[in-house]
């Protein structure tokens, strides 16, 4: 059964999870449906209870119960999103077929049957707004849920995960998790057992930012991380680089993801720096500080990487467009950054530890999710994943006229044909919806239309906290709204009066992603709306001179710059898969990576746990040093010093993971230079050392735990852990880190070959 299992899934189409199982079951639910109806208020609890083994009778019953407490009753459609949410899989949704709801039936549906219920979102506002939007559903269907956020005090937590069901945002949920991690009493815990997790927009969170690292940082007696050099600072260094001539003192990769200094670049720097050998092993740090404040310098840019907000750099989504909250560069590269737009520099310290979104979401036994745009990542799915694709139809057919791509010779000639798009349908009354790769080319388009007379709204990463108002009129007639990435997702679209073409959705360029593009033009024909989508494409666009330089076209463009060439056509589609291909390659190579880190984690968790829990660390204590354990018990008593050794403990294996993870941080980003010299796999090379550093791991925390205990004095009012405490860190903070845009330098060199690679296919 389990080879078959495994031929299956290699043989099966992505997204053909059979649906005839969960129809005929919907069927069912509606022959039901008048006698749940006649039923009280205060039974239906009991009758979901009751069904919780029969899933009509589930259905039948939550669909009454959002009928009287919502007072929408689900669609079919929406039942059969529900029975896939329930089987384990994703269930793809078209944009404003409620999978809202769909979701909280699936999480009622696992609640009644005793499965404690997270559901994960992609940020603070959603989590709220869909606990409160279904309380009263979850209270006619006898379960209690809670949401969990940014501000909420730790009481509110506790609250929230002892409940049925929590909503939470992807980040809260794994900074809890780590906060547990440093745990010194049983009952601080917040989390429970994982059990099922429910995640909307699943493949922004399993694919996008599967890989983003969720930090908890402190500062410890080892104090915050502090960029080397001679008398200068990251101020300094971002200073000096400024006076470098690009192309001169230094060049870039033909991807833009890499920088460095040319001869007279060294030397120049050299100079400023009162003549060191920048490359001599005396002055290594000196190098890295000025490769990363040149990296900040010449490849992070204002308001397409990142903008400045409220005196402080705030990172910006690349999936959504939005701001990244809690997001950070790692510390030097932060540093460096804010540094270059001459601001304070903010709080580094000691990374105590951490953990990627995938191993977040890894954690739970059961998984399923939802979105709009699962099929363009069905093998991501099921390969990092083990999770399928259930396709649900739509409620009404969709009418959206998608038109063929407007290809053009040149970015000038493709924004002169969108202001006039865009004239012709605001002339008509028709609303527009304009969608840009970033903050940069939002206001770019912004000035443009000022200057062509066309009364726009612009929504992007500085103003996002107004997205919702500007989404809800983004429908009405005549209207016009240019949004980075996704406008509203999340938030439905709807048409104002008199409008009956439909929204009209623009893309000013294709996203590296298909994916993305098919979520932009999501924003029209919601349940069955009129409504139409168009790109508008250059052959100087980003994604075609980035991911496919070599490709030329010699197709004649028309009076107006357009090009008709299927050829050129093919070179963006071309450019899209290179670039999709390139980002599978580095997903499957990081998590490699991730995955020893992950194995290693486990054990050395499982062991923490039980410290924490019990009496290891007390017997370990009276093996170790048998006279002085005696010696404090007579003095303190046996519990106090038990206690004594559990904090002991605790403490130094807590110490040795937060080395530990610095020692694979540094190990990872140095191993190219053996890797590469001797013509070695970077990552047999890196496991080649992790993985004895890692088996030492306990027997150093232990050792350690054991000099330190030996030290420990005791009296009646019991054993004086002043010194120990001291070494405790005096404060932490949260944070997700935006692994270095560049990636790691052997992952630079990895990007090149899949480059290449694909490039061919």
């Amino acid at each position: 059964m389990a080879l078959r299992d495994r031929l299956r899934r290699v043989l099966q189409r992505p997204g053909s999870v059979d649906l005839a199982p969960y129809e005929a079951v919907v069927a069912a639910a509606g022959e039901r449906e008048p006698r749940v109806r006649e039923l009280p208020d205060a039974e239906l609890a009991g009758a979901a209870r009751a069904a919780a083994g029969d899933l009509a009778g589930l259905c039948a019953v939550g669909r009454e119960a959002a009928r009287r407490a919502l007072g929408e009753r689900p669609y079919d459609v929406q039942l059969l999103g529900t029975l896939a949410l329930l089987s384990g899989h994703i269930a793809e949704m078209a944009t404003g077929e409620g999978k809202t709801l769909a979701g909280a039936l699936a999480a009622a549906g696992y609640a009644v049957r005793g499965e404690r219920v997270h559901v994960l979102s992609v940020n603070d506002y959603l989590a709220r707004r869909d606990a409160e939007w279904m309380g009263p559903f979850y209270a006619l269907m006898g379960v209690t849920a809670g949401w969990v956020g940014q501000r909420s005090a730790p009481a509110e937590r506790r609250a929230a995960y002892a409940a049925d069901i929590t909503y939470a945002s992807v980040s809260e949920a794994g900074f809890d998790l780590l906060r547990d991690r440093l745990a010194t009493d049983p009952a601080a815990l917040l989390l429970p057992e994982p059990g099922v997790v429910l995640i909307d927009e699943a493949d922004s969170v399993l694919v996008d930012e599967a890989m983003v690292p969720l930090v908890l940082a402190g500062e410890t007696e080892a104090g915050p991380a502090t960029a080397a050099g001679p008398g200068t600072g990251a101020r300094g260094y971002a200073e000096l680089v400024r006076r470098l001539r690009p192309g001169v003192h230094y060049t870039t990769d033909d991807e833009a993801r890499n920088v460095q200094l040319t001869p007279a670049g060294a030397r120049e720097v050299e100079r400023s720096l009162g003549g060191v050998d920048l490359y001599a092993p005396a002055h290594l740090d000196t190098l890295t500080a000025v490769n990363v404040a040149l990296h900040a310098e010449a490849l992070l840019h204002r308001d397409v990487d990142y903008i400045v907000r409220d005196g402080a750099v705030r990172l910006v989504s690349a999936s959504r467009g939005r701001v990244a909250l809690l997001q950070r560069w790692p510390d030097g590269l932060q540093a460096a950054v804010e540094a270059k737009e001459e601001l304070e520099s903010s709080p580094s310290g000691e990374i105590l530890d951490s953990i990627t979104v995938q191993e977040l979401v890894g954690r739970y036994p059961v998984r399923c999710g939802m979105t709009g745009t699962a099929l363009g990542v069905a093998g991501q799915l099921r390969e990092f994943h083990g999770l399928e694709i259930a396709v649900v139809p739509p409620h009404r057919p969709r009418v959206r006229v998608d038109e063929p791509d407007r290809l053009y010779a040149t970015a000038v000639d493709k924004e002169v044909a969108i202001l006039e798009e865009v004239a012709a349908a605001h002339a008509a009354g028709r609303p527009v919806l304009i969608g840009t790769l970033d903050v940069a080319a939002s206001e770019r388009l912004s000035r443009r239309l000022d200057r062509a007379g066309l009364d726009h709204v612009v929504l992007n990463a500085k103003n996002d906290a107004e997205e919702a108002a500007i989404i809800a009129r983004a429908g009405e007639r005549g209207a016009v709204t240019v949004s980075t990435q996704m406008a509203g997702r999340g938030t439905d679209i709807r048409l104002g009066a008199g409008v009956t073409e439909g929204l009209l959705v623009i893309g000013t360029a294709r996203h590296h992603s298909g994916r993305l593009d098919d979520q932009l033009r999501g924003r029209a024909g919601r349940q069955g709306d009129p409504g139409g989508s168009v790109f508008f494409t250059s052959l100087e666009d980003d994604l075609v001179t980035r991911y496919a330089p070599e490709e030329r076209s010699t197709a004649p463009a028309d009076e107006r710059g357009r090009v008709g060439s299927k050829g050129a056509h093919w070179i963006v589609g071309h450019a899209q898969r290179v670039a999709e291909g390139v980002d599978l390659e580095i997903h499957r190579n990081t998590w490699r990576y991730h995955q020893l880190i992950g194995l290693q984690r486990g054990e050395f968790l499982d062991e923490r746990d039980r410290v924490l829990r019990g009496d290891r660390a007390d017997r370990l204590m009276a093996g170790r040093h048998p006279s002085h354990h005696a010696a404090l018990v007579g003095a303190a008593g046996a519990e106090a010093v038990a206690e004594a050794a559990r904090q002991v403990l605790l403490l130094h294996m807590d110490r040795c993971w937060a080395d530990h993870l610095g020692f694979l941080a540094d190990l990872r980003e140095g191993i190219h230079l053996r890797s590469l010299g001797r013509g070695l796999d970077p990552l047999t090379e890196f496991h080649r050392e992790a993985v004895p550093a890692g088996k030492r791991l306990l027997d150093r925390s232990r050792d350690r735990a054991a000099e330190a205990f030996a030290a420990l004095t005791a009296t009646e009012e019991g054993v004086d852990l002043a010194a120990l405490e001291a070494k405790r860190p005096s404060s932490t903070w949260t944070y997700v880190v935006h692994d270095n845009p560049f990636g790691s330098l052997d992952e630079r060199a990895f990007r090149g070959l899949v480059r290449l690679v694909w490039g061919r296919r």
